[in-house]
Protein backbone atom coordinates (compact mmCIF):
# COMPACT_ATOMS: atom_id res chain seq x y z
CA UNK A 1 0.00 0.00 0.00
CA UNK A 2 1.25 3.48 -0.86
CA UNK A 3 0.39 6.73 0.83
CA UNK A 4 0.86 10.18 -0.63
CA UNK A 5 0.24 13.10 1.71
CA UNK A 6 -0.32 16.83 1.23
CA UNK A 7 2.49 19.06 2.49
CA UNK A 8 2.99 22.82 2.27
CA UNK A 9 6.06 24.25 0.53
CA UNK A 10 7.92 26.55 2.92
CA UNK A 11 11.24 27.10 1.14
CA UNK A 12 12.90 26.52 -2.22
CA UNK A 13 16.33 24.88 -2.16
CA UNK A 14 18.90 24.13 -4.88
CA UNK A 15 18.49 21.75 -7.83
CA UNK A 16 14.69 21.39 -8.11
CA UNK A 17 14.20 20.73 -4.39
CA UNK A 18 12.10 22.35 -1.72
CA UNK A 19 11.47 22.09 1.99
CA UNK A 20 7.91 21.20 2.99
CA UNK A 21 6.16 21.19 6.35
CA UNK A 22 3.50 18.86 7.64
CA UNK A 23 2.37 19.00 11.23
CA UNK A 24 5.60 20.60 12.40
CA UNK A 25 7.80 18.11 10.54
CA UNK A 26 10.03 19.58 7.83
CA UNK A 27 11.38 17.49 4.97
CA UNK A 28 13.35 18.19 1.80
CA UNK A 29 11.67 16.87 -1.34
CA UNK A 30 12.22 16.85 -5.09
CA UNK A 31 10.13 19.10 -7.34
CA UNK A 32 11.37 17.41 -10.53
CA UNK A 33 7.88 16.10 -11.36
CA UNK A 34 5.88 19.33 -10.88
CA UNK A 35 5.85 22.77 -12.49
CA UNK A 36 4.67 26.18 -11.37
CA UNK A 37 4.61 25.80 -7.61
CA UNK A 38 5.12 28.63 -5.13
CA UNK A 39 5.90 29.06 -1.46
CA UNK A 40 2.68 28.28 0.44
CA UNK A 41 1.36 25.84 -2.17
CA UNK A 42 0.39 22.34 -1.13
CA UNK A 43 1.80 19.39 -3.04
CA UNK A 44 1.09 15.67 -2.83
CA UNK A 45 4.30 14.00 -1.59
CA UNK A 46 5.21 10.34 -2.03
CA UNK A 47 8.65 8.86 -1.32
CA UNK A 48 10.31 12.27 -1.30
CA UNK A 49 8.82 13.52 -4.58
CA UNK A 50 6.09 16.08 -5.13
CA UNK A 51 3.67 14.40 -7.53
CA UNK A 52 1.23 17.26 -8.11
CA UNK A 53 0.02 20.57 -6.76
CA UNK A 54 -3.11 20.41 -4.63
CA UNK A 55 -5.84 22.98 -4.07
CA UNK A 56 -5.49 24.55 -0.60
CA UNK A 57 -9.06 23.72 0.44
CA UNK A 58 -8.66 20.09 -0.60
CA UNK A 59 -5.32 19.82 1.21
CA UNK A 60 -6.78 21.25 4.41
CA UNK A 61 -9.80 18.90 4.26
CA UNK A 62 -7.49 15.92 3.74
CA UNK A 63 -5.20 16.93 6.62
CA UNK A 64 -8.23 17.40 8.88
CA UNK A 65 -9.39 13.86 8.04
CA UNK A 66 -5.92 12.48 8.81
CA UNK A 67 -5.96 14.30 12.17
CA UNK A 68 -9.39 12.88 13.00
CA UNK A 69 -8.27 9.35 12.15
CA UNK A 70 -5.21 9.78 14.35
CA UNK A 71 -7.25 10.98 17.30
CA UNK A 72 -9.76 8.13 17.10
CA UNK A 73 -12.73 10.33 16.17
Amino acid sequence: MCLAIPARIIEFLDDDTARVELGGVKKDISLALVDDVAIGDYVIVHVGYALSRLDTDEAERTLKLFAQMGSGE
